[in-house]
């Protein structure tokens, strides 16, 4: 059998990420939290070293205390990768260049939550932005598409929780222009970086325990409240069923609650066990395709269930082939998700 990249195989067992957060935030098998890892631990590995208690111990402690960096509030580690292929005439738009590179220090040097992160513990997301008209020398129009990945304990591999691909993003940059965080104003450049950063987060810690991502999607209400009256595309909440406000909508709405628990079952119970407990894994994620089938018979078109098989197609097969419950997971899938038929279909040739 073929398994893509990201399907769900044993291999280097590393640890997913831990962070020095709240006990339902960490990644540990079985559910049994792991022991936090101590801000500014690097300096008491110092201060029990027999060599600093020399005369110069107190110059060594200030020059400790200056040099080691506790762990950072930076929670992204985000990619920006910005296509201008489909612009015709690009000899006045050179100013775009480091466009990319502003962006990136834009959302991976901020603090956007009061949680303590390691370097190797930020969040792995990805933005793509494929311009598709130079309305003026400003001002442009794109598609933006935002990726993000977590952890498999017990694995080397990590799962993409949420792509999303937003068709309508208008935005306007002049040439020499910083990139100022400001989430009191709008800004159509970076109240769209804000509104994405807040929804990784939120979907990022609804993966690690139930309803995680609460706080992180109400900022992001926040973000678009401001915007919706700057009548730039994606902000409205009416006229249309899948741009970015709906899909937040959808994301608070209390009817959606099954979905986002789903996710916390679905990465938690299911992906993080699927090394030591594969079966009962799979039987878990069987589970929650079964809350997903009432969910999607109570509500129709919903965007944020698009959003998930969207994503999770390709993973979903990998994860139920080979073993005795394709046929169920078969029936499932393609009834809420015929869209991708063809590749559920594999499951039962």
């Amino acid at each position: 059998m073929h398994v893509p990249n990201h399907a769900l195989l044993p291999s280097a067992t590393t640890p997913a990420r831990r962070r020095n957060l709240p006990v339902a935030r960490r990644v540990a098998e079985h559910d049994q939290p792991k022991p936090l890892l101590v801000r500014g631990s690097a300096v008491l590995q110092v201060l029990t070293s027999s060599r600093f208690w020399s005369a110069w111990g107190v110059i060594a402690l200030l020059a400790v205390c200056v040099v080691v960096p506790p762990a950072s509030a930076q929670e992204l580690n985000c990619r920006v990768q910005i296509d201008d292929s489909q612009i015709g005439d690009q000899s006045e738009l050179s100013f775009l260049d480091d466009l990319e590179q502003k962006m990136q220090e834009y959302l991976n040097t901020r603090s956007w939550t009061d949680d303590q992160y390691l370097r190797h513990e930020r969040i792995s997301c990805s933005m793509q932005v494929i311009l598709l008209e130079s309305i003026s020398i400003s001002e442009f129009r794109a598609r933006l598409v935002v990726t993000t990945r977590r952890p498999i304990y017990g694995t080397s591999q990590s799962s993409t929780v949420a792509r999303i691909d937003d068709p309508e993003w208008r935005f306007e940059h002049n040439r020499g222009a910083s990139l100022q965080h400001d989430l009191d104003r709008y800004d159509s450049l970076t109240s769209v970086l804000d509104f994405y950063a807040f929804l990784i987060l939120g979907y990022d810690y609804d993966t690690f325990s139930r309803l995680g991502g609460t706080s992180y999607f109400e900022e992001a209400r926040a973000v678009a409240d401001r915007a919706e009256g700057s009548g730039d595309p994606g902000w409205s909440s009416v006229g249309t069923t899948q741009n970015r406000v709906q899909l937040l909508s959808n994301l608070l709405d209390q009817r959606h609650e099954p979905l986002r628990e789903v996710c916390y079952e679905y990465h938690r119970k299911g992906l993080d066990r699927f090394v030591d407990e594969t079966e009962q894994a799979r039987e878990s994620v069987l589970g929650t395709l079964k809350v997903l089938q009432k969910l999607n018979r109570q509500i129709s078109r919903s965007f944020a269930l698009n959003v998930f098989f969207q994503t999770k197609f390709e993973e979903l097969t990998a994860l139920f082939s080979g073993s005795d419950l394709e046929s169920q997971a078969h029936g499932l899938l393609v009834q809420m998700d015929p869209s991708h038929s063809s590749q559920y279909d594999k499951l039962v040739e």
